[in-house]
């Protein structure tokens, strides 16, 4: 139990760890409460630092001069500004400006705060080893453990909050140079062991931050496991002749690593709280490490003085933090795949590469970019093949003999509205009303080959001439209705997850009464409480793809415009695809490529009837989420086996395989999986997955990471979600033309009155 004087606020503070997330939260705890007694325990001597450059943002900037004005004053003396972007790739450089860039020496940060602290009061340690944090808790009211990526606080206390540590593919080091770069510089070296990239930005006038990194398996080629330091300076040096002028490069006992994630299920342990990357860590390549922990300091010194005690803090703390910094690791988890991935994209044209790397975060999109950098956003549009004014979204794309107006889908989305399989006047409605919307492409839901293959009792069907009827009635309203949009229809089996409730019913619950039995290609029951399916025969494998060809035909008869084969979402085909659903020892089960071999007879056995200048895509799932399920590189050999059998394209989904999955939910979630299968096998993508306004869609299209983009819930919010999309840019050309009947709604209603006269003047009472 920790000693207090008083339940409301922590007068005995320790600080571990003398970096500085740690010292600026004493500081800051010190200068709101003077009568505090703060102390920093630093194992190293005070000018002893890792790294050599920090960047803060502007955003960090104005926390820092609200908070301590004094400290805000110092940085400013000593920042170096800058605004450009300069990425160089094959002999050539293309610039990017407009960014706004503050940085300087992480020694000279760490002299201003250790200056700050002396002014203040704060009791400093250096070269002390702080003691055991269990004494440090029970002697103190608050213990801020800011002890690193490797924090002994964390793993002392890990049965409580619980890290994940994922450590990435890439070796890099922290050098620097003795001159100031120009602009932020990333340089992408293709040698003869693989691709190498320098990170580089200035510091002060005359120095720089350099980081250069590359897969470890690249490290090993090129012989730097064997190198010491100086062997290592020198070779990175000679890599790099050309960025640096032919100088040579410093280190501080620099070594190379791999970057190491961290994630932390909880931040406090009654009176000890996380803070900086002993809590959280983001890949360099965004440059947050020092900003997460300057924002957690600002936080926690805000919560502490707004909350009634420590545990209240503590737990404000954490709730105000914890989804700011999950956003930012999302972000950081992209640039460093993209980096990791860099391979696939050096075949870009240099303009488009660059805008690519730009935007690889999903933080820097299009049209932040045509903000701060318009001549080059414009450039890339151009080379893209963009008509003037015509944003990507709105450029045309064609598979086999379709060409689409747009690259907007509107993704399947089961309505389980159908009676009997019918799809009904709700059908019309809802489908109508999507392609008076102005995608180019609107899709059914999953549309299920037999009574045995729905997903609920309100599943819509192709097993029937009427319900093939009801279809045709549908369709023959997109084509004369909406003239332009294409209408889709997606083929499944629901396999395993059948015989369930409606959705609003409750989502994957078996039904009470009136179920049917199930299928699969296994007999693994989805969740605990559903039925176990049928491990499918050989001759019963033989009626399903005959079900599937049935109801192609029946879809190529009531005129759909494209086929998409459902192999994602554990449902049938999905189930063999999926190591985890898949248990077989017949030739249908065991390796990838047996694993794949029902899923392609029905490909083929459909694309057989299938009329040929209409093309047909394939839906996967390209990651379980689940440990020992589909891989990445799984993905990819399952899209170029589909790609090898005639699919014009892959819509790349992800999970809903198995019911224990752990998403890693966010912005633009799944777009990576979609990029890597498209740069990896050369074939057309859908992206989907939280895909959600037409800056994403204009970025991931023109970043050429996917061809075509699927967007369900916001066409639920919006059924004209793309005529807006266009209305807001300001674009009226062919690719979103309005239905004549809605032309008068083109244009934004007025809300309410924006031209009452500003006042002037401030007058005393």
């Amino acid at each position: 139990m920790a000693a207090q004087d008083s339940p409301d606020s922590p007068l005995r503070v320790a600080v571990v760890g003398g970096g500085p997330g740690g010292l600026y939260a004493a500081a800051l705890l010190k200068r709101l409460d003077p009568a505090r007694q703060v102390t920093v325990w630093e194992r190293n001597a005070p000018d002893d630092t890792f790294g050599f450059g920090v960047v803060l943002s502007d955003e960090t900037l104005g926390g820092i001069e609200h908070a301590d004005p004094v400290v805000y004053a110092a940085l400013q003396r000593h920042f170096v500004r800058w605004d450009d972007i300069d990425i160089v790739h094959a002999g050539t450089r293309q610039t990017s400006g407009g960014h706004g860039f503050a940085a300087l020496g992480r020694k000279r940060l760490l002299q201003i705060l250790h200056d700050r602290c002396h002014d203040l009061g704060v009791e400093l340690r250096f070269r002390s080893e702080a003691p055991d944090v269990d004494r440090l808790a029970a002697t103190h009211d608050l213990v801020v453990a800011a002890d690193g990526v490797h924090s002994t606080t964390r793993d002392t206390y890990s049965h409580v909050f619980r890290p994940h540590v994922a450590t990435h593919r890439c070796r890099y080091i922290w050098l620097a140079a003795d001159f100031a770069f120009d602009a932020f510089r990333f340089e992408i070296a293709e040698t003869e062991h693989g691709v190498m990239q320098l990170h580089g930005y200035p510091y002060a006038t005359d120095a720089s931050t350099v980081i250069v990194e590359m897969r470890e398996e690249v490290w090993r080629a090129a012989g730097f496991d064997e190198l010491d330091e100086q062997e290592s300076l020198a070779r990175c040096a000679k890599i790099f002749a050309d960025a640096l002028g032919g100088r040579p490069l410093t280190s501080n006992k620099s070594a190379w690593t791999s970057f190491r994630t961290v994630v932390n299920e909880h931040w406090s342990h009654g009176n000890v709280v996380l803070l900086g990357d002993a809590a959280h860590t983001a890949h360099f390549s965004i440059g947050s490490g020092t900003k997460l922990a300057v924002e957690d300091a600002l936080a926690l010194a805000a919560c502490l003085t707004e909350q009634p005690d420590v545990p209240a803090a503590l737990a404000a703390y954490e709730a105000e933090r914890r989804p700011v910094v999950a956003s930012t690791q999302r972000a950081a988890r992209a640039s460093l795949e993209w980096f990791e991935n860099i391979g696939l994209y050096l075949d870009q044209p240099p303009r488009q590469f660059a805008f690519n790397l730009l935007t690889r975060s999903r933080r820097v999109t299009h049209d932040n970019l045509r903000l701060r950098d318009a001549s080059f956003t414009e450039a890339v549009e151009r080379d893209f093949g963009c008509p003037p004014g015509t944003p990507p979204m709105f450029t045309p794309f064609r598979l086999r003999g379709l060409t689409l107006r747009n690259r907007v889908v509107v993704s399947p989305m089961d309505m389980y509205s159908a009676t009997d399989g019918v799809p009904g006047d709700f059908h019309l409605v809802h489908l109508g009303a999507r392609a008076l919307g102005g995608a180019g492409l609107v899709m059914t839901e999953m549309v299920c080959v037999s009574p045995e293959g729905r997903i609920t009792p309100g599943c819509a069907g192709l097993y029937t001439g009427r319900q093939a009827e009801a279809w045709k009635r549908v369709v023959r309203f997109v084509h004369t209705q909406a003239p332009g949009t294409a209408i889709g229809v997606q083929l499944g089996h629901s396999g395993r997850k059948g015989s369930t409730k409606l959705m609003w019913e409750g989502m994957d619950e078996p039904l009470e009464e009136g179920g049917w039995p199930l299928v699969a290609a296994s007999p693994i029951p989805y969740r605990p409480d559903s039925p176990t399916p049928r491990e499918l025969t050989r001759s019963q494998l033989t009626d399903i793809r005959e079900q599937f060809t049935a109801a192609a035909w029946r879809a190529a008869r009531a005129g759909f415009d494209l086929l998409e084969l459902h192999c994602a979402h554990g449902y049938l085909l999905s189930g063999f695809l999926s190591p985890l659903t898949n248990r077989r020892t017949d030739a249908y089960g065991g390796s990838l490529d047996r694993r794949l071999r029902f899923p392609l007879e029905v490909f083929d056995a459909v694309r057989a009837v299938w009329p040929e200048e209409r093309p047909m895509t394939v839906r996967i799932s390209a990651t379980d989420w689940a440990e020992g399920g589909t891989s990445a590189d799984d993905a990819v050999d399952i899209a170029r086996a589909f790609a090898a059998h005639g699919a014009d394209a892959i819509d790349v989904s992800t999970g809903q395989v198995v019911a224990d999955e752990r998403p890693e939910f966010g912005r633009s979630y799944q777009t990576p999986y979609a990029d890597r299968i498209r740069h990896a096998t050369g074939r057309p993508v859908i992206a989907v997955g939280a895909i959600s306004s037409w800056d994403d869609v204009n970025s991931l299209i023109l970043a050429g990471r996917t061809d075509l983009c699927a967007l369900a819930r916001p066409h639920l919010y919006d059924p004209h979600w793309t005529l807006h999309a266009a209305a807001e840019q300001g674009y009226t050309g062919p690719g979103a033309v309005w239905p004549a009947p809605y032309r008068a709604g083109s244009r934004r209603p007025q809300t309410g009155r924006t031209d009452a006269p500003k006042p002037r003047l401030t007058l005393g009472g």
